[in-house]
């Protein structure tokens, strides 16, 4: 689907060495690449294996991949139905500022139409006024008074352990 000059496709299993790299690329903008855990092999299985867990669409501007997005659904029980939820979305440095981050948010909030989902949610970081201003703009809401908590992976296995 083409929207603003960007050509959004979902990705493919032979993309995944990109997809990778442009998780990284948006680990590193994110000050968060030390943490990076992920594989090739985990998001064939999780991206395309039997169970799989999440989608990835990658969008293409003259051919060039510029910037991806990766999506799951949640739900909500005070709506009572799915929501869709952006665990990433990333647009390379040399490409902002030409409407690709919104064509990325018009794309899925179709999905989210679709597919008959209650709302669509992220988190952002709290020092990235740029993103956190863009999508103010865009209609969306802080959820300022919602704490996130978060068990790692050794914290959920001390914690079912117990």
């Amino acid at each position: 689907m083409k929207i603003n000059n960007l050509d959004i496709r979902p990705a493919s299993i032979s993309q995944i060495p990109l997809v990778l790299k442009l998780i990284k690329e948006l680990a590193v903008y994110e000050k968060l690449l030390d943490i990076v855990e992920t594989t090739e092999e985990d998001l064939e299985d999780t991206l395309f294996g039997k169970n799989k867990a999440a989608e990835v669409v990658i969008g293409y501007y003259r051919d060039k991949p510029v910037g991806y997005a990766l999506f799951f659904y949640n739900y909500s029980s005070f709506v009572g139905r799915p929501g869709l939820y952006i665990e990433d979305i990333y647009v390379r440095q040399e490409h902002r500022g030409k409407g690709f981050g919104k064509a990325f948010l018009i794309y899925l909030a179709r999905i989210a139409r679709e597919r008959k989902c209650g709302r669509m949610e992220w988190a952002v970081l709290d020092w990235n006024e740029p993103s956190i201003e863009f999508y103010k703009r865009l209609g969306a809401t802080a959820m300022d008074e919602w704490t996130v908590f978060r068990l790692s992976r050794d914290a959920i296995e001390k914690l079912a352990d117990k």
